[in-house]
């Protein structure tokens, strides 16, 4: 079995980190690559860097950003938000970026996952999900989650994978930001149907929330924001935690 990760994820608006509420309210939590590099010495194992307006601003993400972060960091980081074609990923790849993560122009376009699989591996493809319970169902939303889609959850992320993506990175809207813990049944549901690695993100709260998360849905990785941005969380410590439950970690 594969060491669990631990994945702190930087939202970034206008240069900033920022942390909403349900994908609202959002405050400010600092600045990213400072973030990036108190990150990478506390023993993350890899970090997420979501330009959360590009798409719905229609703008590209900002290259600038992740040449600063290759330059503080040495673990893994995978940047999203406005990537929109092959050329997108390029550049963020020559950039530093070692993955990329799409999630609106998939929906949009869903030959993409397929292009970017092929042209760099399905290693460097992260396909972003969020998702909201609307009417008994699960469902698929767009532009930083301004958008719900006819799509069922469980359908999109099955059709993902099989187009190519690497790994699933899975954000429920209902769980984001409340601190009331991971959505672990839903997650339990789709990782059971997975042979890609799944990211468990929204809702973090405190330790026993990843411990949960691992033990009752058996995610590969999980994803928070807020509790580790203003310390209420401590990777080290999290990290001693999850090995006193047993739980496998890098």
């Amino acid at each position: 079995m594969l060491a669990k990760r631990i994945i702190p994820c930087l939202d970034v608006k206008d240069g900033r980190t920022v942390k909403g509420v349900n994908f609202v309210d959002l405050r400010d939590a600092g600045d990213p690559v400072e973030l990036a590099w108190q990150y990478s010495r506390q023993g993350a194992d890899e970090l997420v860097f979501l330009d959360i307006t590009a798409t719905h601003e229609r703008r590209k993400t900002t290259v600038a950003l992740v040449k600063a972060v290759a330059r503080q960091v040495n673990i893994p980081f995978t940047i999203g938000g406005g990537i929109n074609e092959l050329a997108d990923a390029d550049v963020l790849l020559h950039a530093g970026a070692d993955k990329i993560s799409i999630n609106s122009a998939a929906v949009r376009n869903p030959d993409l996952i397929n292009q970017l699989a092929d042209a760099f591996g399905i290693q460097f493809v992260v396909v972003a999900v969020d998702t909201r319970y609307v009417d008994g169902k699960n469902y698929v939303h767009l532009n930083g989650g301004r958008l719900k889609t006819d799509l069922e959850t469980e359908h999109w992320i099955k059709e993902a994978e099989s187009r190519g993506a690497g790994e699933i990175l899975l954000t429920s809207m209902d769980h984001d930001g409340t601190k009331n813990g991971f959505d672990c049944s839903l997650l339990k549901k789709i990782n059971d149907r997975l042979s890609i690695p799944l990211i468990a993100s929204g809702g973090a709260g405190n330790e026993q929330h990843f411990v949960d998360v691992f033990q009752q849905s058996n995610v590969d990785a999980a994803l928070a924001a807020s509790v580790f941005h203003y310390g209420e969380i401590l990777i080290p410590q999290l990290k001693d935690t999850l090995r006193q439950h047993g739980i496998e970690i890098r």
